[in-house]
């Protein structure tokens, strides 16, 4: 059974995107060169990537530029290489290379590919998709990077469950940057 990874970054005060979306506080600190082989070594894992719109189509923007390989070739690679599927009933196609459309019910669809053979499937940003799915039990691990930013507003990731999701620390790591990985798996 595929296990399903969600991988957030998330401020010091609770927000994983800033007001309007802003994400460039998650960005700082890449003069760091054991995060930046942490992100790389992610990008090259070989897994599937879920994405809800928002995050594909800002993903999708950027990934696949010349500006992208210029500034992270090995991440370019990665994310343009990974299979990946997006969830939207609002987008009418996925362009971007190695994309699969999905409209229909998102945790069917994902109790499915958990089925499938391969390797685990990891969900990027993307916090509708990680609300929907961590309240169907669907998550096996949560890994939060904590950045050492405050922002005072912006969206919370998990916005809207409806059950108390409860979580034990399976894992720590401190980057230099200040940048900390906690992983989690549910309890229940």
């Amino acid at each position: 059974m595929r296990e399903l990874v969600a991988f957030i970054n998330v401020t010091l005060d609770g927000y994983f995107t800033g007001p309007n979306g802003d994400l460039s506080w998650a960005h700082r600190g890449n003069t760091d060169a054991e995060w930046n082989a942490f992100v790389a070594d992610n990008a090259q894992s070989g897994g599937l990537l879920l994405l809800g719109r928002v995050t594909y189509e800002l993903m999708a923007s950027y990934w696949p530029t010349p500006r992208a390989m210029e500034n992270d070739p090995v991440v370019a690679e990665g994310m343009n290489n990974l299979p990946k599927v997006v969830f939207s009933r609002t987008l009418d196609e996925a362009s971007w290379k190695n994309t699969e459309l999905v409209k229909g019910d998102m945790a069917a669809e994902v109790r499915k590919l958990k089925q499938e053979p391969g390797k685990g499937m990891a969900i990027l940003g993307s916090g509708s998709v990680v609300s929907q799915l961590a309240q169907a039990g669907l998550i096996d691990e949560y890994q939060f990077v904590v950045n050492p930013v405050a922002l005072g507003q912006g969206k919370t990731l998990f916005a809207g469950i409806r059950e108390k999701l409860t979580l034990k620390l399976t894992k720590t790591r401190p980057f230099s940057n200040g940048n900390v990985l906690l992983s989690y798996e549910p309890t229940g």
